[in-house]
């Protein structure tokens, strides 16, 4: 016993300060000054997350390791090398594929242990799995939506939300009967079906231009039900980084409804594509006139200030460097010129602000809705 309690000390040691990297790039995130930081001490503990896990002695064959290693660097390798307007794509599918590594873990553990399973554990294992089910599914189907493969407009029908409503509940009444009967193991593939069609059916109604509270809420469940999985496996890492993703996610997702004067509720259940398709259709086309950076510059010159409020169109079109011969231009000409970022705009969290970053806007010119409004 106290062999083995001195083998795993080196690895708790490890996820210990694995946990304290993952705290601190979220604080040194927060930050513009900083942000460097906080993604290298992400990126170091990843590593070292990584790291303790090889060493952990339930790993009984390695070769199975290296080719998991070999197929995800084959696969993350061209993820990490796409083009700025296809990285909301790429983040709804790295919370698909974690959102299935979740569903897969779950279901192991579940034929596993039942049925000598804990009812404590099995509720965990439960949560782990429906969240962890939809998210894929909700991931897919988001990322479809985003690279256009599926229809970007609010697929809708009569009774949605009622549908959706019922999903839930019986998915989580197969959960509360397996946590009183966990030898019931031919309802679990159920419970299992119930919470992928419920994902798909969460997103379907939603339109493109509400796809960055999508990805947030998405990726509040992957943390929630990874964080979960660190119960399952007895895992403090996988607890704190799930705490962090959900909780983050979570406090996203409630700034943007407010943001689209939308309540949370409205936001959590998937039922707020209807608005967006009707404000679409009042829409009408309208000739675009083009003009340089200094003859825009000029119309606006006699301006003392002037706000620009960028969109997913200027992701679109890669139109951030022409937005910034345009602040160059204004700027000479004594123009104070300000970035208002909507924190909807765009198909992704902090989507404006990473594409104004790339074009080297100082970032103290950039201002969240409440300050520019004030």
């Amino acid at each position: 016993m106290n062999e083995f309690a001195g083998n795993q000390l080196p690895i708790e040691i490890i996820y210990l300060v694995a946990s304290a990297l993952f705290i601190l790039s979220l604080k040194w995130m927060s930050s513009p000054t900083s942000a460097r930081h906080g993604v290298w001490a992400g990126e170091l503990g990843m590593l070292l997350a990584i790291a303790g896990t090889l060493l952990h002695h339930g790993i009984v064959d390695y070769k199975w390791i290296a080719i998991a290693l070999v197929l995800g660097t084959i696969i993350g390798v061209p993820l990490g090398r796409v083009q700025m307007t296809a990285v909301p794509q790429r983040t709804a599918l790295s919370h698909a594929f974690g959102a299935l590594c979740v569903t897969l873990v779950g279901t192991a553990e579940f034929y596993l242990r039942t049925p000598e399973i804990s009812r404590f554990m099995m509720a965990v294992l439960s949560m782990e799995v429906i969240l962890g089910s939809l998210t894929f599914t909700g991931s897919l189907m988001a990322a479809g939506k985003l690279q256009e493969i599926l229809p970007q407009r609010p697929l809708t029908y009569k009774g949605q939300n009622f549908v959706n409503f019922l999903l839930l509940v019986i998915a989580v009444a197969l959960a509360v009967y397996l946590v009183l009967h966990p030898e019931a193991r031919q309802l679990y593939p159920f419970m299992l079906l119930i919470a992928l069609a419920f994902g798909v059916l969460l997103v379907i109604p939603i339109g493109g231009a509400d796809m960055p509270t999508v990805i947030s809420l998405l990726n509040a469940y992957a943390g929630l039900s990874a964080a979960a999985m660190g119960f399952v496996l007895n895992n403090k890492l996988l607890i704190v980084a799930g705490a962090l993703d959900g909780s983050s996610g979570l406090i996203l997702s409630v700034i943007m409804s407010k943001a689209m004067n939308r309540s949370f509720t409205n936001v959590l259940f998937g039922a707020f594509g209807q608005v967006q398709a009707a404000a679409a259709g009042a829409q009408e086309a309208k000739q675009v006139r083009s003009a340089t950076a200094e003859e825009a510059a000029a119309i606006l010159s006699a301006a003392n200030k002037v706000v620009v409020v960028p969109g997913y169109g200027m992701a679109v079109a890669q139109a951030q460097h022409k937005v910034r011969e345009l602040y160059d231009a204004l700027s000479k000409r004594g123009v104070d010129v300000r970035f208002a970022i909507h924190p909807v705009a765009g198909r992704m969290p902090g989507h404006m602000n990473v594409l104004l970053a790339e074009a080297d806007i100082p970032y103290d010119r950039l201002m969240d809705m409440e300050d520019i409004n004030s």
